[in-house]
This record gives structure tokens, C-alpha cells and sequence, in this order.
């Protein structure tokens, strides 16, 4: 059977993503989303990286990936796999999360997964649902997403704060996107030494900042994918050389060409 991916967004709930993939035995590169990521295999066996953490994952486990956490998740040797992923935007998170705790930030988990049987069919069934009518049941979510908040957070331990202008690198990393920011430049907008600043900023994120940024870059290229607009145009927006090399990145990120992405995003 000839594996199936398909991708959906929801118009009026811009905070919520899915990804469906059926029988893939695609491998992902090292990664990252900047929204939290709760993932689910239907049949199949992997092995999940993340935060340097690694673990077999198969049905009757919720995979959980904090935002801007390099992982992967790839099939146990040529094995094939079916999973789907839910990414939900951090602010959004808070906003469910602070009626169990009255929190202002986002309070990220502290397991990698979650064996947890109910909760686990729960997602599946509402991940189908989601896929297979479009509809979006906010409470049904918002439900869910604290069960699973109430049994993977730890919000009475203090999480060790990022160095402030780590943060600021983030930001600008994310910005300008089609234009080249060599590491010299980058370090000196913030009067740092190049080489402190690469050695810390891959202390905090686990990630250089070009592999940073080039994951900021695959995500707006997934973004105008969605809109319609040609790859070959997204590769020069994204700053790109050109489309094949916006082919290779994004295939090496997501596991599908940019023409796979758009032909299959519902």
C-alpha cells in the first residue's frame, strides 16, 4: 500500500494545525515547530528523538514536543508507520492551560510521552474527526488538550529562564526571512562575540542559529504553500537560492516536496 500524507489547516481557528500520515516510511531530518506538537501512531513501531531523549513509540502513547524542541520521529528500521500530529499554538495553550493554573506563560511538559490508554483514543478519535469533517469543536479540544496538561506538566517547578537575548536572537532569526544574516552580523546587533553566541545559543535551543532560521524558513514556505502561491516563488520569499534547493530542506524537515505539501494540504 503507497503511503498517504495529507495536511490541514482551519480557517477559523487559526491556533490548530493537523498532519495525517498513512503508511510512510519517510524519514525526518532533526526538527523543530514553534507550536506544541501532540502526536499519536496508529500502526506501526518508531523510534522518537527529542531534548536528547530517546524512546520507542507505538499505538497507545501521545508523543509531546514543546515548541522550538529539535526532534524526530522515524519507523524502526524499514518498517512503515501511521501517526497523526496536532500543533497548537503556544498563546492558545496558555489561554487553556491558565484556567487550571491562572499562568502567563506558556508551561511547557515535562514528559517526552504518554502512555495513558483513554487519552490516547481520545486523540485518535478526535484527530479522525478533524480530518474527516473539517469541524472544530473548541470545547472538545480545549478539554483535551488540559487532560493532557494536568498529566505532563509540572507548573509548581520553576523552569530555568532563557538568557533574555537568546530570545531576542529568536525573534530575529524569525524576521527577514529572504534575506541572508550572516553570523558576524547577527552577533554584533547585539554586541556579542560571534563565537559566545553560537556556543550559547545552541546551549539554550540544542540548534545553531542557521538551523534555526532555516526551520523559520521552512515553516513560512509551508505557510505560502497553503495560500497557493508557486514553489518557485516561495523559494526566493524564503530566501532560498532556488526552488531545488527549497526542494531538498523542505523534504529533508517534512518528509515531502513542496509540490507533495501543496497538492495534499486540505
Amino acid at each position: 500500500m503507497k503511503g498517504k500524507e495529507h495536511f490541514y489547516t482551519f480557517p477559523d481557528f487559526p491556533f490548530l494545525e493537523l498532519r495525517k500520515s498513512t503508511n510512510s516510511g519517510r524519514h525526518f531530518k532533526p526538527h523543530l515547530h514553534h507550536r506544541f506538537s501532540i502526536g499519536a501512531i496508529d500502526s506501526g513501531e518508531v523510534i522518537y528523538q527529542v531534548a536528547g531523549a530517546k524512546a520507542p513509540l507505538g499505538p497507545g502513547s501521545l508523543a509531546l514536543i514543546n515548541p522550538d524542541t529539535l526532534h524526530c520521529c522515524n519507523p524502526v528500521g524499514h518498517g512503515k508507520r501511521t501517526y497523526l500530529v496536532l500543533y497548537l499554538d503556544p498563546a492558545w495553550c496558555t489561554r487553556v492551560q491558565t484556567e487550571l493554573w491562572q499562568n502567563h506563560q506558556f508551561i511547557p511538559v515535562s514528559e517526552i510521552s504518554l502512555i495513558h490508554d483513554r487519552l490516547y483514543h481520545q486523540f485518535i478519535a478526535l484527530a479522525r474527526d478533524l480530518s474527516t469533517t473539517g469541524a472544530v469543536d473548541k470545547k472538545r479540544l480545549a478539554e483535551f488538550a488540559q487532560a493532557v496538561f494536568l498529566r505532563a506538566c509540572a507548573p509548581g517547578v520553576a523552569e530555568p529562564e532563557p538568557l533574555p537575548y537568546i530570545e531576542e536572537i529568536k525573534r530575529e532569526l524569525a524576521k527577514n526571512l529572504d534575506k541572508s544574516l550572516p553570523l558576524e552580523q547577527l552577533a554584533r546587533n547585539h554586541g556579542l562575540n560571534p563565537y559566545t553566541m553560537l556556543r550559547q545559543f545552541r546551549t539554550e535551543t540544542g540548534i545553531t542559529p542557521h538551523a534555526f532560521r532555516m526551520n523559520c524558513r521552512i515553516s513560512r514556505a509551508k505557510h505560502l504553500l497553503s495560500t497557493g502561491m508557486e514553489p518557485a516563488e516561495v523559494a526566493l520569499e524564503c530566501g532560498f537560492f532556488d526552488q531545488s534547493h527549497l526542494h531538498r530542506h523542505f523534504k529533508a524537515m517534512t518528509t515531502v516536496t513542496p509540490g507533495e505539501y501543496q497538492r495534499n494540504f486540505s
